[in-house]
């Protein structure tokens, strides 16, 4: 019959640990480097569909979003929703991108606020 001494118990403790530490590194290794396989395989794929591409989306809903698509030469509006794909618009030709640069700029918060302030002053 042998008793295990509080040193031995330590040490046998500490290699389960040691162990269990490499075996958690071996495990997050191994995610990492799946995720980076898949990332690859992915950009494979998307590289091989140049036939339909996604041009802009815009979230209307929790649920809800509007895409642009270019299938080919036709370029479509559609809504996608949960269980249901409708198309919105079919473009008679290619819409007309308007740069970032042209639209009206974005008042800074400070603008915004103080337009509403001189508004609820002169009321």
């Amino acid at each position: 019959m042998s008793i295990a001494t509080p040193a031995a118990a330590a040490a046998t403790g500490g290699a389960g640990l040691v162990q269990t530490g490499l075996s958690l590194l071996v495990v997050l290794a191994a995610i990492f480097a799946l995720a980076w396989v898949l990332r690859r395989v992915q950009g494979f794929r998307t590289g091989a569909s140049g036939v339909l591409q996604i041009q802009a989306g815009v979230q209307v809903g929790p649920r809800e979003r509007v895409v642009w698509l270019r299938a080919g030469e036709a370029h479509l509006l559609i809504g996608v929703a949960p269980g249901s794909v409708r198309t919105l618009h079919v473009f008679a030709e290619s819409p007309a991108i308007v740069p970032a640069e042209a639209a009206a700029p974005n008042p800074t918060f400070a603008e915004a606020l103080r337009k509403v302030l001189q508004g609820e002053g002169r009321k």
